[in-house]
């Protein structure tokens, strides 16, 4: 591709211009993609050079440290408290404490981590695959009952919750010591250099004043852990699994196994039973893309266009219209989208009125419910969003119209700029710069949109050619609702979910960092200043 000079530039025309800026965007792309891997290859590379770095800090502490260091590499606080730091030293001894009486105790740690390990596994020849747990649960005889009951053994599930905690526990104790042999460390240096240690007092202050920063972040970032990406962790997992609701329930089958990639290949395949599960994925794919933008940029636009239509001199009853688009979004969805649902449906409100006007003959399938239609439906729910999402951008381009400096718009005005130049060249740079974040946000929300989707359409309507996948696939199912469809029901199948989850997080993870580094906020930052 052909790269222009700012002088060539400013001589093409304006659709050379255009042509220009479209080629350039989709060039940037390849380009894009293999800077993500290189910093991917980055990102490890620093990973083997830090854990390298810290081994080798680690050794030269204990090589050249006193014996209250050393013996502090064993039990953990011990320096600290011989050094007066009896606070600190209390601390880390708690700490390990907690952990080797985890790990020991009979449910404890060690009990699930041995579970999870390859010793502690059996194998079920009917499913051809490595069983997490040896033993499922068996009926017993109960002498007080007199009868046979459900006797309770091992659980796949259990075992690989609470294996995965367990290392999580792990990693944190391993952190934990880190940092206890690094303050041994500082703790001999700063004795060296002549100076007193902090006393328990001081620590505690600095919790509210030097490190008051990490006082208030140590709650959210141990949620993030233990609600975000341990859940994270355990989906990928499960991936690797044949996890499923119908057979491994608990009661009559609590064991399931390691399948290693055979789920990724079912997804992959052109025809597993019968399944085409490559084209239906592709096919849910294609319209969650096409519906999370024209959801994202209809609404932008148009949001953007109310705003302006309002805030416009001469506009009588502003706070009026301003109300009833915020009404739209004040009433709960659930009970919006619902209604909606019902009133387009074949024997609703729009197709009463529209018969006793005249104007239609036989009932219109709005959502293709009888004739398996796609293009009405799916153009229904875009129309419908942008019902629900305009107000959403109206009140956000309302405050940023309000902050465009009137000089700009007053020295175009004196120079002949149309009002269309003074969209194109004042307001709507201005709105991509404030608003460029707020676009990918929105763009990859309504890509998981369930909301709208499921309320209005419940993915309806079905789709013949992908019916006999899991989760009944529908022509406005979006991979959101697909994945919901998969883990509800009788046929649940929890291992193909997974297997979704993470290809939607990498396709929306590829988008977002590659749209992010063309965003004129990123870009054109100094432009603005």
């Amino acid at each position: 591709m052909k790269r222009y000079s700012d002088l060539e530039y400013l001589r093409l025309s304006k659709g050379e211009k255009f042509q220009y800026k479209l080629t350039s965007f989709f060039a940037a792309i390849p380009r894009k993609l293999w800077g993500l891997v290189l910093a991917i290859g980055r990102f490890f590379k620093n990973i083997g050079t830090g854990i390298a770095r810290e081994c080798t800090d680690v050794f030269l502490t204990f090589k050249n440290g006193d014996w209250k260091t050393r013996l502090s590499f064993l039990v953990m606080g011990f320096g600290s408290i011989a050094r007066g730091q009896v606070l600190r030293g209390l601390l880390f001894l708690i700490f390990e404490v907690v952990f080797i009486w985890f790990m020991l105790i009979p449910s404890g740690g060690a009990f699930w981590l041995k579970q999870l390990m390859p010793f502690g596994q059996g194998r079920d020849e009917a499913l051809n695959c490595v069983t997490i747990g040896t033993e499922g649960p068996s009926k017993g005889y109960d002498e007080i009952l007199d009868t046979f009951i459900q006797v309770p053994h091992d659980n796949s599930f259990r075992i690989l919750l609470y294996g995965v905690l367990t290392l999580f526990f792990i990693i944190a104790f391993i952190y934990t010591w880190r940092a206890n042999v690094k303050q041994n460390k500082i703790a001999e240096q700063i004795l060296r250099s002549g100076k007193p240690l902090k006393s328990g007092k001081d620590d505690l202050r600095s919790m509210v004043d030097d490190n008051f920063h990490k006082t208030l972040l140590a709650l959210p970032l141990t949620g993030i852990l233990l609600f975000t990406v341990m859940p994270i962790v355990f989906m990928i997992l499960v991936a690797f699994t044949n996890y499923n609701g119908a057979n491994n329930n608990g009661y009559t089958n609590a064991l399931f196994g390691w399948v290693g990639w055979d789920n990724f290949k079912t997804m992959f395949s052109w025809d597993v039973g019968g399944v085409n599960y490559a084209a239906t994925f592709g096919e849910i794919l294609t319209w969650t893309l096409i519906w999370a933008f024209f959801a994202t940029f209809t609404n932008y636009f148009l949001g953007i266009f109310v705003a302006m239509m309002i805030n416009k001199k001469g506009i009588q009853f502003k706070k009026v219209w301003r109300t009833i688009l915020i009404l739209t979004i004040a009433i709960p969805q659930f009970i919006s989208l619902l209604y909606v649902s019902k009133m387009f449906s074949l024997n609703g409100i729009v197709n009463g009125a529209l018969k006793s006007l005249g104007l239609i003959k036989e009932n219109i399938d709005f959502w293709g419910s009888t004739a398996h239609n796609a293009l009405l439906p799916r153009v229904m729910v875009i129309l419908i969003n942008i019902w629900i999402g305009i107000p959403y951008l109206m009140l956000i381009a309302t405050g940023i119209l309000m902050n465009i400096p009137a000089d700009l718009y007053e020295s175009s005005r004196i120079d002949g700029a149309s009002g269309w130049k003074q969209f194109s060249k004042i307001t709507l740079p201005y709105m991509l710069f404030i608003t460029g974040p707020y676009l990918l946000t929105s763009f990859t929300g309504n890509m998981n949109n369930f909301n709208v989707i499921y309320l209005l359409t419940g993915g309806a309507p079905t789709n013949p050619a992908a019916s006999g996948a899991a989760g009944s696939v529908g022509y406005t199912d979006l991979l959101i609702t697909w994945l919901f469809k998969i883990t509800t029901g009788s046929g649940t199948k929890y291992y193909l979910a997974s297997v979704v989850g993470i290809l939607v997080f990498l396709v929306v993870a590829i988008i977002s960092l590659v749209v992010y580094n063309l965003l004129p906020s990123v870009k054109n930052e100094e432009d603005f200043q």
